[in-house]
């Protein structure tokens, strides 16, 4: 694995719980004595009336307002420009990409070789056309990505679902024919997972049927799946609780170190990691809060808590690294790779062929080191890469080669690729983004806030250089606050054309609950600390209308998911700060959040409602419950998606309905595809954006 979040890194970022086919009816409660819960029929005749009735209101309003049409059809030829970073990943020899543009709307799956990509204009093949499948069999395709089998890529399984939801059915494809396999390995729509053992058997985690998927609504058993055998005949290799989160397996493919693991995810934030020695399994030791994975003869730690081993305490956000078959037979023989400090943290792991390199945080920019591991010692160097900004490496082989992708971006310069060699600063220039707005009159400022508490709280400002502090400035303050997500400076037309140049400032603020500072930033506002996140984000408020950077009439504040339940719970409890919320795909009933979709699986991020002494913090700042007809709010914007299997689109629906019957000024907007992203294809999302950024100037202007 090249990214030290393995497996259930990746599962618990990117998927979610139950299918949308098992979620079209309310889930039951004890005592229904909500008056909106019939908006949670995602497919409903009643809700889907209601949900176009409040569209036509939202899309007659915003594309009625001046420069609408303008925005969204600029908003539209960036999104589909063919000068994006086509970025790839390697698959055998060639080098495969998803794209989506004008022409093709759903995407194509396509590849290209190296010596080409590295072309102004490469020459590709498409593999998939992901449009002409979607018409041939009258589905609505969205791609859901593609595993190859290593080392030739020659056989991939590639993911689909029926409208951009989390479920997908996976289906086995011939790169070499165009074709998907007659008779080949095929899974029926659901969550879950399947990954190659070799050519003729697979892990499969997916619905088994009744009793196979946890409270969660993810896969909880491990099978064994041979060719030519029916899914139903797969062999069991292990089942997690019930009550766990999820479970899942892959194989470590490199030469002469193959693996194959089987994780036990407990919680969002502890697990077990298993080595499959044939029948047998055998328990990593590690803290169950730690995530593992192997580099060759190394084993990779990183904690999220402190661990005591033989006297020595190594400290929470720390990189470890062992040789793994001695560490399995029982020798703690561990060696420090990174350690945070009070300003900085690990941000990722990537593996080349004999190096690591290893990305951390300082003060919210990267920085980048090598390690190598010689004659049992580990050598360092610091890679001379840019010092502001965000870096993101890409190994191109992990195995076969020392060559790594690394990209750098900032708010104000093009993202661009670069490929680069382990034991080298000499790098070359790849691939950049064109420069969709003239960023010669802004400027990039990086403050400091003071939280309730005393905590200082970092955050971005940009703005135009002859930005006066006078309080006037529309001002658009975004967040998130969860799940140890880092939100790093980013370079993005849609921000700079659509806000930038209409006078806008852009902030974009660090608080606690990300992964900003590490483990530590993170875990401050787990569960009962929750409200520490939103005292940050309003401490940024304050602190921009204290600089007079803005002021409450010109302040709006945007964010999505759980970055949705924050704009919720500021809503709700500051409404004097702010003139205009954007709340986009949200989580806002907090006291039913974990009996819908995915919610069960985030309780160890928010706690859990029907424990009682867990409530009484929860419904502290649960915005649907703490919502009231007698206060005044700013106008908000809620967004979701028909399709969003992840965060139940009765969230924004509920708070809508709730609010309007208070007599309180809201829109909305459903799309009726597009998963939790919100949009299924670049035509939604420019549609989106527009909405969402003409509503912001209409209201803070």
């Amino acid at each position: 694995m090249s990214s030290y979040r393995t497996f259930a890194g990746s599962m618990l970022l990117g998927l979610a719980a139950a299918g949308l086919a098992h979620a079209q009816a309310p889930a039951p409660a004890a005592a229904n004595t909500d008056p909106h819960q019939w908006l949670e029929e995602v497919l409903g005749d009643k809700p889907l009336a209601w949900v176009k009735q409040h569209n036509a209101v939202t899309v007659k309003e915003l594309e009625g307002q001046p420069g609408f049409s303008a925005l969204q059809a600029r908003l539209k030829t960036i999104l589909n420009s063919k000068e994006r970073i086509p970025y790839v990943s390697k698959e055998g020899e060639f080098y495969y990409n998803f794209w989506r543009d004008a022409q093709h709307v759903r995407g194509i799956w396509r590849r290209t070789t190296l010596a080409q990509y590295q072309l102004a204009e490469p020459s590709w093949e498409t593999v998939i056309d992901l449009d002409q499948l979607a018409a041939g069999e009258n589905e609505n395709w969205v791609w859901g990505g593609a595993s190859c089998l290593y080392p030739k890529g020659e056989r991939c399984l590639i993911s689909l679902s029926r409208g951009g939801g989390d479920a997908k059915v996976v289906r086995e494809y011939d790169v070499a024919k165009r074709a998907f396999v007659d008779g080949g390995f095929t899974l029926p729509e659901a969550k879950g997972s399947a990954s190659w053992i070799d050519q003729d058997t697979l892990f499969v985690s997916t619905d088994f049927g009744p009793g196979s998927m946890t409270s969660s609504g993810y896969p909880r058993i491990i099978k064994q799946w041979q060719r030519g055998t029916p899914l139903a005949q797969a062999t069991t290799l292990y089942e997690a609780k019930a009550d766990d989160l999820s479970a899942g397996a892959y194989k470590d493919f490199t030469p002469g170190h193959e693996h194959q693991f089987i994780e036990r995810q407990i919680d969002f934030y502890s697990g077990e990691t298993f080595l499959r020695d044939g029948a047998n399994l055998k328990k990593v030791p590690k803290p169950d809060d730690a995530t593992v994975f192997t580099v060759r003869d190394q084993l990779i730690i990183t904690l999220r808590s402190d661990w005591k081993v033989n006297g020595k305490t190594y400290l929470q956000g720390s990189l470890l690294a062992t040789d793994f078959k001695a560490f399995m037979q029982g020798k703690q023989d561990l060696e420090v790779l990174y350690a945070p400090t009070a300003t900085s943290s690990l941000d990722n792991v990537t593996a080349t062929k004999s190096a690591i390199l290893v990305t951390t945080l300082d003060k919210v920019k990267n920085r980048l080191t090598e390690l190598r591991h010689v004659n049992g010692k580990w050598q360092r160097r610091a890679v001379d890469a840019p010092k502001l900004g965000t870096l993101a490496v890409s190994a191109l082989d992990p195995v076969d080669s020392d060559q790594y992708f690394l990209t750098v971006t900032d708010f104000l310069n093009p993202t661009t690729l670069y490929l680069a060699t382990a034991q080298s600063d000499k790098r070359t220039k790849i691939k950049s983004l064109p420069a969709y707005y003239d960023a010669a009159p802004y400027k990039v400022e990086q403050f400091e806030s003071t939280s309730k508490d005393g905590t200082k709280v970092p955050y971005f400002a940009i703005m135009g250089k002859k930005t006066k502090f006078d309080g006037s400035n529309p001002t658009v303050l975004y967040g998130y606050g969860g799940f140890e997500v880092s939100l790093k400076p980013s370079y993005s037309g849609t921000t700079g054309v659509a806000w930038l140049e209409k006078g806008g400032v852009y902030v974009l603020a660090n608080i606690r609950g990300g992964g900003e500072f590490g483990p530590r930033w993170h875990q401050a506002a787990l569960k009962e600390n929750r409200q520490r996140a939103y005292d940050d984000f309003i401490s940024v408020a304050q602190d921009l209308i204290k600089r007079k950077v803005t002021s409450p009439r010109h302040l709006g504040i945007m964010g999505g998911s759980n970055g949705g339940l924050l704009t919720g719970a500021v809503l709700v409890q500051r409404p004097d700060l702010f003139n205009a919320v954007v709340s986009q795909v949200p989580l806002l009933d907090m006291r039913r959040y974990n009996k819908l979709l995915a919610g069960a699986s985030w309780m160890g991020e928010y706690g859990d409602p029907d424990v009682p002494e867990q409530w009484a913090y929860i419904s502290k700042y649960s915005p649907y419950q703490n919502v009231f007809k007698d206060k005044k709010y700013p106008r908000v914007l809620f967004t979701t998606s028909t399709r969003d299997d992840r965060v139940h689109p009765g969230h924004a629906r509920k708070m809508v309905a709730k609010m309007e019957e208070q007599g309180h000024d809201v829109l909305y907007w459903e799309n009726t595809e597009g998963g939790h992203a919100g949009a299924a294809n670049n035509d939604q999302q420019a549609l989106m954006w527009a909405l969402t950024y003409t509503f912001l100037l209409e209201q803070l202007k």
